[in-house]
């Protein structure tokens, strides 16, 4: 962190993480309610929306890139404002598809692609920049903390737009939704330039004598060639792998297995969320209680983290087996695996933000860029490699009940290995502590 660049205090803290809540909102429209007209109101097959959302996961590997931009700049504030621009323009492109898409046309396919690519680049450009001020900002005892106040906030976000979105579609029309997608995105917008407005500051953009000499490719290369950052690379790759596998398959698993009606699996969807905030929030108060910005304390918690989801998943994947009729407390077991994974995530998240800050000046961007693609990356295929592993498991043994507890198997296993990872993450941080105390 600069000299001239004093921390941020909580209220700091909590501005930056207002720009999460915009994220969540805008990206809410796209990736859960569009999802849901596309294969609903305009029947189309589910795979159209699932490519889109996968395509808008893809696009996020030029997350490098922008974090490079913003290194080089010595500014983040113009790229985390650019990149909600794109978000918010994005959204309505997609919305303005939607009745070529209905219609089978060329134009609104490619309209479509356009659009959640842009979407892509916003996300991109807008949280690595974030991601990256962040690191450079906040005290090392305050991240932990951080981290929990801007995912929090994020999925605070996504909650409120879902209630206010679905409210307000109905009666549906196309009409109703460019006006309700519009207000959302507009707001979402101006929310994210109120909180970041003024708070980088000029002394902290002057902070530094000159912008980077380094290429993007020399930059890159200088990365990659750190064992510790590969190493954390892989670590986030397998776990954010893992994390994702559930999201498409729990609900099908408590209707098919437990035979629960489409309300209460997504009640049940929401007591998973509950957890995932709850562990959160003791992440958050708890790390920067005890020495939250340590990186020996935050591989605890995601140590703690990934083995409590392999628990959790092994408790799934015994639930297979003794079904319905053995009354298996299945929302505990939900709720316990949400916990779990949010206990690591804001972890994970906190040693993201102090192994880039550790780096170096002006290299905190392309570090949080390239951890934010093997995210995207772990996330885009995650979902879709559960859902595909549960149909080519049920087709080759002919048992739903085998399938699932196969793939929950899988994702625990993955959770193993991330723990595996997670013991060395942050070490070559631990010994250069020691280094300067000795």
């Amino acid at each position: 962190m600069s000299a001239q660049a004093k921390p941020l205090g909580w209220f700091g803290i909590v501005r930056l993480g207002m720009v999460q809540f915009a994220i969540g909102a805008i990206v809410m429209l796209a990736t859960s309610l569009l999802n849901r007209l596309m294969v609903v109101e305009y029947a189309l097959a589910a795979a159209v929306p699932a490519g889109l959302v996968a395509w808008h996961y893809a696009v996020q590997l030029s997350r490098p890139l922008w974090g490079h931009g913003s290194d080089r700049g010595r500014r983040r504030t113009p790229w985390i404002v650019a990149g909600m621009a794109m978000l918010a323009g994005g959204v309505m492109l997609a919305v303005s598809a939607l009745e070529g898409l209905g219609q089978g046309s060329l134009a609104g396919y490619v309209t479509a692609i356009i659009a959640f690519a842009i979407i892509g680049a916003g996300v991109g450009a807008a949280g690595t920049s974030l991601l990256a001020l962040l690191a450079t900002r906040v005290a090392p005892e305050r991240r932990a903390a951080a981290a929990a106040i801007t995912w929090i906030m994020m999925i605070v976000g996504i909650v409120i737009t879902a209630a206010i979105a679905g409210r307000l579609i109905d009666p549906f029309s196309l009409e109703r939704l460019t006006l309700v997608a519009g207000g959302v995105a507009g707001g979402a917008l101006l929310v994210a330039l109120v909180g970041i407005a003024g708070i980088e500051g000029r002394g902290v953009a002057e902070a530094a004598q000159t912008p980077p000499a380094q290429s993007f490719g020399s930059a890159l290369r200088e990365m990659l060639s750190e064992a510790e950052a590969r190493h954390f690379t892989a670590f986030v790759f397998c776990a954010m792998l893992a994390y994702s596998m559930q999201d498409l398959i729990l609900e099908p698993f408590a209707g098919l297995v437990f035979g629960m009606t489409p309300g209460q699996s997504t009640q049940l969807s929401g007591t998973q969320h509950s957890g995932v905030l709850l562990g959160m929030i003791l992440v958050g108060i708890g790390g920067s209680a005890f020495g939250g910005g340590a990186p020996r304390v935050l591989r605890r918690w995601i140590i703690g983290g990934c083995l409590g989801s392999a628990l959790a998943l092994a408790g799934l994947g015994m639930a297979t087996q003794v079904g319905h009729a053995a009354a298996w407390p299945l929302a505990a077991n939900i709720w316990l695996l949400g916990f779990a994974n949010g206990v690591f995530a804001v972890a994970a998240i906190g040693a993201m933000m102090s192994l880039a800050g550790a780096a170096g000046p002006q290299r905190e961007g392309i570090r949080m860029g390239v951890w934010g693609a093997a995210q995207a990356i772990a996330f885009g295929t995650g979902g879709l490699t559960g859902a595909i592993g549960v149909d080519v498991a049920r087709a080759l043994t002919g048992q739903t009940e085998a399938a699932f507890a196969m793939v929950f198997a899988g994702e625990g296993a993955l959770f193993l290995i991330a723990a595996w990872l997670a013991i060395g993450v942050g070490r070559g941080a631990i010994l250069r502590q020691r280094e300067a105390l000795a």
